[in-house]
C-alpha cells in the first residue's frame, strides 16, 4: 500500500502550494554553505568506527608499503659510492643490493594488492550499505517531504551523493595517512643528512601547504554546488524521460533540450570552475617543485663541492626529497577527494536529519483492529500560514457506510483524504478513528488497515501478479484469483500468453487505461483494508468496464467504511451522505434525494452534468423519489 499512498500524495498537488510546511525539507534541495567537518565529524565517526579494525590493518599494510617503497632510495648512496666507486668498487655488495630491492618490490607489490583487496571492496561495500539507509530512511519521511523535493533530486541523493564516502573507509583515508607517514620518515631521513638544505626547502613547501590550505577551502563549496546541480540536472532528466508521451504530444523535444542543456552547462560551469582551482593547484605544486629542485641543486651541489657531501649522498637526497614531494601531491589529489567525500556526506547527513514520519513526538498508539468510525472535529489545515486551505471540517462517518466528497476542483476534498491516511496533521482540530486521534497513532499500525484505489493507478514494472500480490504479498492463490475475479482482472490477464506473468511496463505502460485501474482495485481488494478510499476509482473505465467493475467495488465496500471522491455524479447517489466542499468548507451535506430536493450547490452541480436527461442514470426505484424532489415535493 506504500506506492498507492504515495501517489494519492502526488495526486493531491493540485490543491497546495508549491512548498509545504517542512521547511527543514524544502532547504534540502539548496543547500548553500560549506560542509562544516565539525557538524559532519559524528558521520565521519559513526562511519570509521566500525570499521576501525579494517582501517588498522589497513594501515599496517600501508606503512609496510611505504617503508619498503623507501628502499630504494636508501641503497643509492651505496650503490654510487661503494659499489659503483671508480677508486675502490665493492661488487660483492651488488647482489645484496639487488635482493634488498627486490624483496622490496614484492613486498610493495604484496601489499598494494592486499590493499586494493581490503579497502576498495570495504569502500564499495559501505556505499551499497550507505545507499540502502538512505533509501530506507527516505522511504519513512513524510509525505510533505515529496511534495517538496523532485524526484530525480531524492535519486541523486541516494545514488549519487554517498560515492564519495568510500575515500573514508576504502583507500583514499588511509592513502592519505600513509603519504603523510612518507613524508615524515623522508624528513626525518633528509634532516639527518643536511639541516640546512631541508629547513631550507621546507619552509618553501610551507608556503605552499599555506596556499594549498586556501585552495582546498576554495574548493569544498563548488563540489557541494557541483552535487545540488547534478541532482537537479538528474531530476529533471528522470521527469522528461517519464512524461516523454506528454513531451512528444505537445511537440516540445526541443524546449526539453534546451531546458536539459541549460543544467548540463551550469554543471559544465561548476566542472570548470574545480578544474580551474585544481589547475591552480597543480601549477603551485609543478613550480614549487622546480624551485625546491633548483634549491637543492645549488645547496648540495656546494656540498658536494665542498666535499661535506659525496656523490651518492647527493643522489641520495634527491631520491629521498622526491619520495617526499610525491605524497605532498598524492595529499593535494587525494585531499582533493576527500573534500569531495566530505561535501557529499554533508548533504547525506542533511536528509538523515529529517524526522521520519513515525517519529513525530506523540505517536505511541497502538491502532487496534479497527471497527471504523471516522470523525473529523473542526478540523483547520493549511500547507502553508498564510494560504488555509480548510476551515472548521466537521462530520461523522459510522462504520460500514459510504461517505461522498464531491465539489470544485481545488476545493478541499483530496486535502480531507489526505488528513484521513494521515499523511498531514491538522493545524487545529483532530481526525479520529474509532474516537483515537490520528496525530498519537503510530502510522504502521493504522495504514496496515487502510485500503486506497487512485484515478491515477501507479504499477511497478513487473508482472500483473506482482503488482497486484504489492498489497498483501502472502496471500494465497485462491485470494489472489479472487480479487482478479471480482476486479474483473481475468477479463484480459487470461487472454495473454504469459497470463498474470505479463510484463506491464513502467508505469503499466503496456496496459490501457482502464486495465490499469482493474489492477489497481484487484489490489485494493487483496488488502482486505476496514477503511477504504476511492479518488475517481472508475473514471479510467469505458461504460462496459465501469458496469463489470460497479459490483466488485459494491463487494470492496460492504462492512468497510468508505470514502469516494466523484466528479461524476451518478455514482455516489448511493452514498449514506454526501458532503458538498467548497473553498475549504463542507457547505451542504445529505444524502442524494435530500441535497437534490434542496436545490443548492450539489443540485446545481448534478444537473449541470445530466440536465433533463437526470433520471436516465437512476437506479430502477430512485426515478419516484427524484422526480418528487424535482418537483419540489420532498
Amino acid at each position: 500500500m506504500g506506492t498507492m499512498r504515495g501517489g494519492l500524495g502526488m495526486g493531491m498537488h493540485a490543491e497546495r502550494s508549491p512548498r509545504g510546511r517542512g521547511g527543514r525539507a524544502a532547504q534540502a534541495d539548496l543547500p548553500k554553505r560549506k560542509p562544516d567537518l565539525k557538524r559532519i565529524w559524528p558521520e565521519i565517526l559513526a562511519l570509521v568506527s566500525p570499521r576501525k579494525g579494517l582501517i588498522l590493518a589497513g594501515l599496517v599494510l600501508m606503512a609496510i608499503n611505504r617503508v619498503a617503497g623507501l628502499v630504494l632510495p636508501f641503497v643509492s648512496k651505496p650503490l654510487l659510492d661503494k659499489v659503483l666507486s671508480p677508486l675502490h668498487p665493492h661488487p660483492e655488495m651488488l647482489p645484496r643490493i639487488i635482493a634488498a630491492v627486490l624483496t622490496a618490490m614484492a613486498a610493495q607489490a604484496l601489499t598494494s594488492y592486499s590493499l586494493t583487496q581490503l579497502l576498495s571492496k570495504a569502500g564499495q561495500r559501505l556505499i551499497a550499505e550507505m545507499r540502502c539507509r538512505v533509501q530506507r530512511h527516505v522511504g519513512l519521511l513524510p509525505v510533505a517531504y515529496y511534495d517538496e523535493n523532485r524526484t530525480g533530486t531524492l535519486v541523486a541523493r541516494i545514488m549519487t551523493d554517498v560515492e564519495g564516502v568510500r575515500n573514508l573507509v576504502g583507500t583514499g583515508l588511509v592513502e592519505f595517512l600513509g603519504s603523510s607517514l612518507t613524508a615524515v620518515l623522508t624528513f626525518i631521513y633528509l634532516m639527518v643528512l643536511s639541516t640546512k638544505v631541508t629547513l631550507t626547502v621546507f619552509s618553501m613547501l610551507g608556503v605552499f601547504v599555506f596556499f594549498l590550505q586556501y585552495g582546498f577551502k576554495t574548493i569544498r563549496p563548488i563540489f557541494r554546488e557541483r552535487g545540488r546541480i547534478n541532482a537537479e540536472v538528474t531530476g529533471r532528466l528522470t521527469e522528461s524521460l517519464g512524461g516523454v508521451r506528454v513531451i512528444k504530444g505537445y511537440h516540445a523535444e526541443g524546449r526539453e533540450a534546451k531546458v536539459f542543456s541549460g543544467g548540463v552547462e551550469r554543471l559544465l560551469e561548476n566542472v570548470m570552475k574545480s578544474l580551474t582551482m585544481t589547475s591552480i593547484l597543480s601549477s603551485a605544486s609543478t613550480s614549487v617543485l622546480g624551485i625546491v629542485s633548483g634549491c637543492v641543486m645549488w645547496l648540495g651541489g656546494h656540498d658536494v663541492l665542498s666535499h661535506t657531501w659525496t656523490v651518492g649522498t647527493y643522489f641520495q637526497y634527491n631520491m629521498f626529497l622526491a619520495f617526499m614531494i610525491a605524497p605532498v601531491f598524492q595529499i593535494v589529489n587525494i585531499g582533493t577527494q576527500l573534500t569531495e567525500a566530505f561535501a557529499g556526506l554533508d548533504r547525506t547527513r542533511e536528509i538523515m536529519a529529517e524526522l521520519e514520519e513515525n517519529q513525530t513526538p506523540g505517536r505511541t498508539v497502538k491502532m487496534p483492529p479497527i471497527e471504523g468510525r471516522v470523525r473529523f472535529e473542526n478540523v483547520e489545515f493549511a500547507y502553508t500560514p498564510e494560504k488555509p486551505v480548510l476551515h472548521g471540517i466537521s462530520f461523522t462517518a459510522e462504520p460500514g457506510t459510504v461517505t461522498a466528497l464531491v465539489g470544485s476542483s481545488g476545493s478541499g476534498k483530496s486535502t480531507i483524504i489526505s488528513l484521513l491516511c494521515a499523511f498531514h496533521t491538522p493545524v487545529e482540530g483532530r481526525v479520529l478513528v474509532d474516537d483515537v486521534d490520528l496525530a498519537t497513532v503510530d502510522l504502521n499500525t493504522f495504514r496496515s488497515q487502510l485500503g486506497v484505489v487512485l484515478q491515477e493507478s501507479f504499477l511497478f514494472d513487473g508482472t500483473i501478479r506482482e503488482n497486484i500480490l504489492f498489497s498483501r504479498p502472502d496471500a494465497s492463490e485462491e485470494q489472489f484469483q479472487f480479487a482478479c475475479h471480482t476486479a474483473c482482472v481475468d477479463e484480459f490477464a487470461e487472454r495473454y500468453p504469459e497470463g498474470y506473468d505479463t510484463l506491464v511496463g513502467e508505469r503499466g505502460v503496456k496496459l490501457s487505461g482502464g486495465q490499469r485501474q482493474r489492477l489497481s482495485i484487484a489490489r485494493a481488494l487483496l488488502a482486505e483494508p476496514r477503511i477504504l478510499i476511492l479518488d475517481e476509482a472508475t473514471s479510467s473505465l469505458d461504460s462496459e468496464s465501469e458496469a463489470m467493475i460497479q459490483s466488485g467495488l459494491a463487494k470492496l465496500m460492504q462492512g468497510r467504511t468508505t470514502f469516494v471522491i466523484a466528479h461524476r455524479l451518478s455514482t455516489i447517489r448511493r452514498a449514506d451522505q454526501i458532503l458538498v466542499v467548497e473553498q475549504g468548507r463542507v457547505v451542504e451535506r445529505g444524502n442524494h434525494a435530500a441535497l437534490f430536493a434542496l436545490g443548492g450547490r450539489y443540485y446545481d452541480l448534478y444537473t449541470r452534468q445530466h440536465g433533463l436527461e437526470a433520471n436516465l442514470f437512476l437506479a430502477p426505484g430512485e426515478g419516484d423519489e427524484i422526480e418528487e424532489a424535482e418537483n419540489g415535493e420532498v
